[in-house]
């Protein structure tokens, strides 16, 4: 199975647990800094990843863990089934797929927009404003930038991409000329 199927099934299994619950934003606020410590603490990283390591050594160090961090019970039991099912060094991709799957949910969906330059606070809240009419549903934007686009902007919704870059215009011409 794919780190992408099985990120997925832990996603979605969790977001119904914690929908239910009415606790989406803790529980994804704590496995987010849960994430972060696991990533940023080689030993621990190591430790985790070592099948050498018995399961039960592991298992009283994120107790330890979960005593000095004390989050609340839908996590500390997701974190144990993790460790059990010698899944917890993928929580990165797993948060990735959960808050996709929340998204999704909620009828919302991501957008990239991807500019030379920083766009100003008003030319955002007019980008959301489009990008929400074009899809219909509700939309949570991430700006990027990237100077090699020249100018233009570059939106990604899904797996679909509206590429209005000076880069690709020059792309087209460049093709158009050659061919």
């Amino acid at each position: 199975m794919s780190v992408q199927t099985m990120a997925r099934r832990y996603a979605s299994a969790l977001a119904d647990v914690v929908l239910e619950r009415g606790e989406a934003a803790e529980v994804q606020a704590e496995l987010a800094q849960w994430e972060e410590m696991i990533q940023s603490t080689p030993n621990l990283l190591e430790v985790l990843r070592n099948p050498t390591v018995a399961l039960d050594q592991k298992r009283i160090v994120l107790n330890k863990l979960i005593e000095r961090a004390k989050p609340r019970p839908t996590t500390v039991n997701f974190l144990k089934v993790l460790l059990q099912n010698h899944r917890l060094t993928d929580l990165g991709e797993i948060n990735r797929k959960f808050a996709e799957t929340l998204d999704e949910r909620a009828g919302m969906v991501l957008a990239t927009v991807t500019t030379a330059r920083a766009v100003p606070e008003g030319s955002q809240k007019q980008l959301h404003a489009k990008l929400t009419g074009l899809t219909g549903k509700k939309v949570r934007v991430d700006f990027a930038t990237d100077p090699d686009l020249l100018g233009g902007i570059v939106a990604r919704i899904g797996s679909t991409v509206y590429d209005g870059s000076v880069r690709n215009q020059l792309q087209m011409i460049k093709e158009k000329m050659a061919g």
